[in-house]
């Protein structure tokens, strides 16, 4: 019998977890939204037979469900997490994993209790440059990564102004927290040490300047609040020595948005980048995946050729959800790694404010 998922909010991400989801033979169930109408728009555009405006409905009324997937904004991911998993579900969570490690700790816990499977939308780790340079990283042409640099910068990319992005009681915080896609890779690729002390700095320049606002997002609210970040940099030595720089923004004066991370290893170098066009959108992104090494005194750039992959692994890493729940692949990550990235997170915002290394 195929795996029964229910998708929890009704956002523009149900189109990729459906989508993984079904690649993978899983039945998509329901949809639940507090915004029932929401809901049943959603379930009708991708042939959804069942809708709730209720968690708790749901789950009484589906006591056969497997697993959900969460949608939300991110100061209701880990209490409904918990839930889920309490009432005996997989849980597949969108980034971020929470608002802070605390958080995820407690998702983490209830995880355990019930045995159940909990996972995040760390889609990168699905792109197909990821999967190739992984095995570059597991047969030892690359070695031991001693350094990396992870960025996802944006020019105009601010989600909306005054919506739940833009708040951080409902977000968490700004770019570092919603585009933390690339601290996660370059975490991946050095085998996610613990990290050990982080030096940071935000900036909230442009955050109220609509110039910078991106092609994409929530509508604007003019009664809502802009208290988050537009620009986060930071630095990460971890217990074995490796380190991590990032840098992070939805608004920062640079050429063009850029999603890539550069790693120095001990065999080889390399490099997984994404650039997008002037308008922002994917479709006209260029996608890039190279190493670097010295071959008979040479130095030697290869440019690893992949299938061409638009949704950033988005549905791969949906699929690789439910092939983890039957048995099929090993999970692309894990609630131990999303609190070692919450840490991170926490410490540089409390650098910060200190102005002092934090210790994660």
């Amino acid at each position: 019998m195929s795996t029964k998922v229910a998708i929890i909010g009704a956002g523009g991400m149900a189109q990729y977890h459906i989508d993984g989801f079904r690649q993978a033979g899983a039945e998509i169930v329901a949809i639940a939204d507090l915004n029932e109408e929401a809901a049943k728009a959603t379930a009708k555009e991708y042939g959804v037979a069942q809708t709730f405006g209720s968690v708790e409905g749901m789950f009484e009324a589906m006591p056969d469900l497997d697993a959900v997937s969460i949608i939300v904004p991110n100061k209701f991911h880990a209490p409904l997490a918990v839930q889920a998993l309490s009432a005996g579900k997989h849980v597949f969570c969108e980034k971020p994993p929470g608002l802070n490690a605390d958080e995820v700790q407690q998702m983490k816990a209830a995880s355990e209790a019930s045995s159940k499977h909990l996972m995040f939308n760390f889609n990168n780790r699905a792109r197909p440059e990821s999967y190739a340079m992984m095995e570059y990283v597991a047969d030892g042409t690359i070695g031991n990564i001693n350094s990396a640099q992870a960025k996802w910068i944006r020019r105009t990319g601010i989600p909306g102004f005054g919506g739940w992005f833009t708040n951080k009681s409902l977000s968490g915080g700004g770019p570092l927290i919603d585009l933390l896609h690339m601290v996660d890779l370059s975490m991946h690729l050095m085998g996610y040490p613990e990290p050990a002390y982080v030096m940071g700095n935000t900036f909230s320049d442009f955050i109220t300047d609509k110039n910078f606002k991106g092609p994409w997002g929530i509508p604007d609210n003019a009664e809502g609040v802009n208290d988050v970040e537009a620009a986060a940099h930071g630095f990460v030595t971890f217990k074995t020595g490796q380190t991590l720089s990032l840098q992070v923004s939805w608004a920062e004066l640079v050429k063009r948005e850029e999603v890539s991370v550069v790693f120095q290893g001990t065999g080889a170098g390399g490099k997984i980048e994404r650039l997008f066009g002037i308008d922002g959108l994917d479709e006209t992104c260029i996608d890039s995946c190279e190493l670097y090494v010295q071959e008979n005194g040479n130095s030697v750039n290869r440019d690893i050729i992949v299938d061409a992959c638009e949704d950033m692994g988005r549905s791969r890493s949906a699929a690789n959800f439910i092939y983890s729940i039957e048995g099929k692949e090993e999970p692309l990550n894990t609630p131990d790694q999303a609190v070692s990235l919450m840490k991170i997170i926490d410490a540089i915002y409390e650098s910060a404010e200190s102005g002092k290394p934090a210790a994660c």
